[in-house]
């Protein structure tokens, strides 16, 4: 079983080809850009944002997916594979061994799905974080709010260009460090209340 590094989460956002309406019969969707942020436990700052475009094998970039995310096709022509990238996420980031995080379970599945079709070793560890759920839970929302209005009503800025895989996943880390500071504020105040 791989050791637990638990000094960082590492936050993930990925954007993937996609159409206004059906795929195209020829076509299916897979991952162009993998962005990530590591985020540090103790002091809840985030110590690194990178976007890591992907060549898609199956499919092109659509006018609407541009439209959406900035990327285009000539962008991602130049690219790197998917395999090189789960490579850089395990050596470089420890991906197998780091809880690492997203906002919502949409990128989990995903990797799933394209490590299972491509036949490429999946580079996460069982570890994954939830953070749009934990957002909803801590605030007790009915519903689980998308990533934009998370950080409305956290009063947190979003930062950078949304549906950008590097500045989304700059912006959930900022969620989960507010998250966890508020967690350890919490304890801390219940601790001292509780001394004798």
């Amino acid at each position: 079983m791989p050791r637990k590094i638990l000094d960082q989460v590492l936050i993930v956002d990925v954007e993937a080809t996609c159409w206004e309406g059906p795929a195209p019969e020829d076509q299916e969707s897979e991952i162009i850009e993998i962005g990530l942020c590591t985020l540090d436990v103790a002091s809840g700052e985030r110590v690194e944002k990178r976007s890591l475009l992907v060549k898609p094998q199956r499919s092109r970039v659509s006018p609407f997916c541009t439209q959406l995310t900035s990327i285009t096709q000539q962008m991602v022509d130049h690219g790197m594979s998917f395999t090189k990238a789960c490579t850089i996420l395990r050596q470089e980031y420890a991906s197998k061994e780091r809880v690492w995080a997203s906002y919502g379970d949409y990128d989990r599945r995903v990797f799933e799905r394209q490590c299972r079709e491509s036949q490429i070793e999946y580079p996460f560890g069982v570890r994954h974080l939830n953070v749009k759920t934990l957002f909803a839970l801590v605030h007790a929302t009915r519903y689980e709010p998308g990533m934009a209005e998370a950080l409305r009503i956290m009063q947190l800025p979003l930062e950078g260009t949304h549906h950008r895989g590097g500045d989304d996943a700059w912006n959930i880390a900022g969620i989960l460090s507010e998250l966890l500071k508020h967690f350890r504020t919490s304890f801390s105040s219940e601790t001292s209340a509780n001394q004798p």
